[in-house]
């Protein structure tokens, strides 16, 4: 199946709307000034500079990393999915005048790379372990796609096809070419996209050959390696682990997901890109391999993915610390993306589920809700006092940030919410498959008659969804309803009369396949009850404590309300809980409480430091409000994991 796609899906929802339009009205302006240096206070990008100093074909000058071009990038891509919603003459006029600029910046090869037409003119395509050519290139290329879909206008794809182009020339398995690929995958996916918008085969080829040769022996980074230092280059960065490129293995033979969590899961994404395009079923069996061992062993709660500082990487199975957590707002994403991939090839809704693990916590959790800070690491317990103090957290913050100098989160989290309407649904000859429950209209076709599906809901806060069809004449296909792995009980009406919720091939779906009518209405009614959460008993941060989560939000203490020290806190097993909506909280949200809660009595608590002594514990309320929402108040302590206490 396909997704919908955003021009064919317009979102109409009370969560989901305002952020869509704070994606359009502050979060591309500001991300734009963040790009021109701009914004007081936050550190500067340098990237629009640098775009200007090569486009008048300036040396030296360079500002920021290697990858800085991809800011632009996934500005640009987020600027078309806004287009594809509703035109701006306004915004697509300052869109036109940067791709201008990407033009004039462009080499007569076809080339873009303001670090090496800066800093080291003559030296393109010597590093490509390190220095991310390809994978700003993949950004373009995507903005490139996004943008002609919106707008039809050509100049930025075909500034890009020349670029991909050059690239085709330059790689691959002739003598003549370099057999290599990019330390940090993303071009892979990107020129699936190519391929699918322009038709021309060389795209996926070379996609083709980028999977494939990655891990081969001769490691392509060593052989590089030995040619750079052939001709007495000095190395710009340490050596790191090959696993750090997703370089020590061709991924048919990984069975863990290793390495730097967003390089492995946007390799993963483009992987599963060709095993879908090629029809390969052992390549799509070793990525679906690899989903697995991410999602059951390595994904924090909040969908989170990384979680070492070091190197911003997987681990080993269960090491998910929660204080020491980095869980990059990026990985997240990645996640999504990939699991997308799979759903649409599988339909299988356990893919789905993880997409919206994700989508309520792990991401959202990465913007404020101004749209004007982020988070790029994501832990999952803080203690302020302890911030700038432990060089072994030396990533986490306590507060969002204007911006980074390596600002690869912000505008990804930005392009993600402006293309929201991509993921909701899906559809095939005979199927409309619905994924996410999001206030939304789609319009499609099926046996040449044109249908619309109206979804209505006040999800994540209600588990109540109305969904209508609208057509001029009565046709028969498929409305396939996920049915929510955290909903302990889901009951579904068709025109008023309840049907069995069964997932007929267990999948995860339940479809209904008829001969529809205008006017049909199918209601869904998921139980929404907060629930207590225990992890994998190896998971040993999370061992003898409990998580609420409450239908697909993962759900946290602040200090703003339980006070300090919430480790001392327990959380009894049996807990009962009530909330109500707060309109004026935190953008609105759930609130939920329970007075089932105990904490250390500190009445008559000595200086020792270490006793023999027990203490008391009193009983007392908690108040949880969503994961995403945390750090938009007082700066405090925060916790997801909290001690259970058996009763």
């Amino acid at each position: 199946m396909r997704p919908a796609g955003i021009a064919q899906t317009s979102i109409e929802d009370r969560f989901w709307q305002p952020r869509q339009s704070l994606v359009r009205d502050i979060v591309v302006p500001y991300q734009w000034n963040a790009l021109n240096d701009l914004v007081e206070g936050a550190e500067p990008s340098g990237t629009i500079a640098n775009f200007r100093a090569a486009a008048e074909g300036k040396e030296g000058g360079h500002h920021g990393y290697v990858f800085q071009d991809s800011d632009l990038a996934k500005w640009l891509e987020t600027v078309g999915f806004v287009l594809q919603q509703k035109r701006d003459e306004t915004l697509e006029k300052l869109a036109d005048e940067a791709i201008d600029l990407i033009g004039r910046a462009q080499m007569q090869n076809g080339y873009i790379g303001t670090y090496y037409q800066l800093q080291k003119p003559g030296e393109q395509w010597e590093n490509v372990r390190d220095d991310h050519e390809m994978y700003n290139a993949g950004h373009f290329i995507e903005a490139a796609v996004a943008y002609y879909e919106a707008t039809g206008k050509p100049k930025v794809l075909d500034i890009l096809c020349k670029f991909a182009d050059h690239i085709v020339a330059t790689f691959g398995s002739r003598e003549d070419q370099l057999a290599g690929y990019c330390g940090h995958p993303e071009i892979e996916l990107a020129l699936v996209k190519l391929y699918k918008l322009t038709g021309k085969t060389s795209y996926l080829e070379m996609s083709k050959f980028f999977v494939e040769e990655r891990g081969q022996d001769p490691k392509y980074f060593d052989v590089e390696l030995d040619a750079r230092r052939g001709k007495g280059r000095k190395e710009r960065v340490d050596r790191r682990p090959m696993n750090y490129f997703q370089s020590h293995a061709p991924i048919r033979e990984q069975t863990t997901a290793d390495g730097h969590a967003v390089r492995a899961v946007y390799l993963f994404a483009g992987a599963t890109d060709i095993a879908d395009e090629y029809g390969d079923e052992s390549l799509l069996a070793a990525v679906k391999k690899l989903w697995d061992n991410v999602v059951q062993s390595r994904m924090y709660i909040t969908g989170g993915i990384g979680s070492s500082d070091y190197y911003e990487a997987f681990s080993f199975d269960y090491d998910l610390p929660n204080e020491r957590a980095y869980a990059e707002t990026c990985a997240s994403i990645g996640l999504l993306n990939w699991g997308h991939r799979l759903l649409q090839i599988e339909g299988d809704s356990r893919y789905a589920d993880v997409m919206e693990r994700i989508l309520y916590n792990g991401l959202l959790s990465g913007i404020s809700l101004d749209g004007r800070s982020y988070f790029y690491v994501n832990p999952l317990e803080v203690w302020p006092v302890i911030s700038g103090q432990r060089d072994d957290i030396p990533g986490a913050k306590t507060r969002r940030q204007p911006w980074f100098g390596c600002a690869c989160c912000p505008p990804n989290i930005a392009r993600f919410i402006a293309s929201l309407g991509n993921y909701i649904y899906s559809t095939n000859e005979e199927e409309l498959y619905v994924h996410l429950y999001i206030g939304s209209r789609t319009a499609q076709q099926f046996n040449g008659k044109k249908i619309a599906v109206h979804q209505q809901t006040d999800y994540p806060w209600k588990g109540s969804v109305s969904i209508d069809v609208q057509m001029e004449s009565s046709t028969e296909f498929t409305l396939a309803l996920r049915l929510p792995a955290w909903s302990r009980e889901t009951s579904v009406r068709l025109n008023g009369t309840t049907i069995d919720a069964v997932a007929a091939d267990g999948k995860g779906y339940i479809k209904i396949r008829r001969v529809w009518n205008e006017g049909d209405r199918v209601e869904l009614v998921m139980d929404m009850s907060a629930e207590l959460i225990r992890s994998h008993p190896e998971l040993r941060e999370a061992n003898g404590k409990v998580a609420v989560q409450r239908g697909p939000v993962v759900y946290c203490l602040e200090e703003a309300d339980n006070g300090a020290n919430l480790r001392d806190l327990q959380l009894s097993s049996d807990a009962a809980f009530n909330g109500q909506f707060d309109a004026d909280l935190l953008g609105g949200i759930y609130v939920i409480e329970s007075k089932d809660a105990w904490r250390t009595e500190l009445a008559g608590i000595s200086s020792d430091l270490y006793t023999t002594r027990r203490f008391e514990k009193t009983k007392t309320k908690v108040r949880l409000i969503p994961y995403y929402a945390w750090a938009n108040r007082e700066e405090g302590e925060m916790a997801v994991w909290i001690r259970e206490r058996d009763c």
